[in-house]
């Protein structure tokens, strides 16, 4: 596969960007929590969606989507890293699109 080869998702799969910096937290006194630092509770991502399948309904390229990173498949594009995942595994959409669906919650 060459550098130029177009990508195109099929069926609901989306293709979201890895955040590096959302693993880490600060604390309140300013201690940085790395990524790595084992929490009681599983953390869930922020992500930007960069491409999406043709059979996706609620998600489009550019919304933000919130899931679970622990069970998703990463891969390496022209030395970016990326999360391919079904659209059934996305828990929220942040978008300025949806704004008379909104919860009231903003970002």
């Amino acid at each position: 596969m060459s550098d130029k080869t177009p990508i195109k998702m099929l069926h609901d799969r989306l293709l979201v960007e890895v955040d590096v910096e959302a693993g880490e937290r600060r604390s309140s006194g300013g201690i940085v929590i790395p990524a790595t630092a084992a929490m009681g509770a599983r953390r869930l991502n922020w992500s930007k969606v960069v491409a999406v399948g043709p059979n996706a309904r609620a998600v489009e390229v550019g919304d933000r989507v919130l899931f679970d990173p622990e069970d998703k498949a990463e891969v390496e594009v022209h030395g970016e890293v990326y999360v391919v995942m079904r659209e059934r595994d996305v828990h929220a959409v942040a978008a300025d699109r949806l704004g008379s669906a909104s919860t009231g919650l903003y970002l």
